[in-house]
């Protein structure tokens, strides 16, 4: 689990408390129910009005996703793998990788190296692939539009909820004692509308497309090397060539 979002959320909030004691102002006032209900449902309802039953269906594994998404293993071990299958096919034959392919967990590599061995067409087996990797691209940028939309709505349906109180504020204007209490609970509705799409929501919706492109490059590197072992590449060349796709940042962490 990648606990990156989760350490933000915390950070951000931690800010905003500091901020607000500095300022002499009481942190308690943030937990005002109605202001919480007003922007999370509302904000929840208005982006689900913009989805599909079956989106709607798919949410709680996009939240899954932005707040606990499972962690990319390293390019290198990937590469190590795929080396020492590109050996045994080399010595051995496609054919002898049928035994190892069943230990392999990865679902996206067990199947391109089944394919191979199947004796599928070189350029038909990099075209399912490669559209395997489109599609979960596309899945992942409808998670991610979600979440942004969100963002979007947040800080207007905060607006909406200062208005309401406003109004509230302009039925009371007999009662001069309460008017100052009244106008600050209407704008911690705008507060928590603003803070849920800056904190939470555009974060949650980053961090979707962020995990998405680290997936993809993932799965364009396996495509890489089962094609080269499909090809008998020598295991050096295989080598070679994967590493090469790797960013150089990710070569020094990984070689210190």
């Amino acid at each position: 689990m990648d606990p990156a979002t989760l350490i933000g959320f915390v950070v951000s909030m931690v800010a905003l408390l500091i901020f607000m004691v500095m300022e002499g102002a009481d942190p308690t006032s943030l937990l005002f129910i109605p202001a919480i209900i007003l922007v999370i449902v509302a904000t929840f309802g208005a982006a689900m009005s913009g989805q599909t039953m079956d989106d709607l269906k798919k949410m709680p594994g996009w939240f899954k996703l932005a707040l606990t998404p499972a962690k990319v293993p390293p390019a290198t071990e990937q590469i190590a793998t795929l080396v020492s299958l590109a050996e045994k096919a080399r010595k051995e034959g496609l054919l002898a990788l049928e035994a190892q392919v069943k230990t392999i967990e990865d679902p996206f590599l067990k199947r391109g190296l089944q394919m191979g061995i199947d004796g599928t067409d070189p350029e038909d087996l990099r075209a399912v692939l490669e559209s395997e990797i489109a599609a979960r691209k596309a899945e992942d940028k409808v998670a991610a539009k979600f979440m942004t939309t969100m963002g979007g709505y947040a800080p207007t349906i905060g607006i909406v909820g200062c208005i309401v109180g406003l109004m509230n504020v302009m039925g009371n204007l007999s009662n001069p004692e309460a008017l100052g209490p009244m106008i600050a609970a209407a704008f911690v509705a705008t507060l928590w509308g603003v803070m849920a799409a800056n904190f939470w929501f555009l974060p949650m919706g980053a961090k979707i497309l962020r995990v998405s492109e680290l997936q993809a490059a993932q799965m364009e590197l396996l495509v890489e090397g089962i094609a080269e072992i499909q090809a008998g590449t020598s295991p050096r060349a295989v080598r070679l060539k994967l590493t090469s796709l790797i960013p150089p940042s990710e070569l020094a962490k990984e070689a210190a």
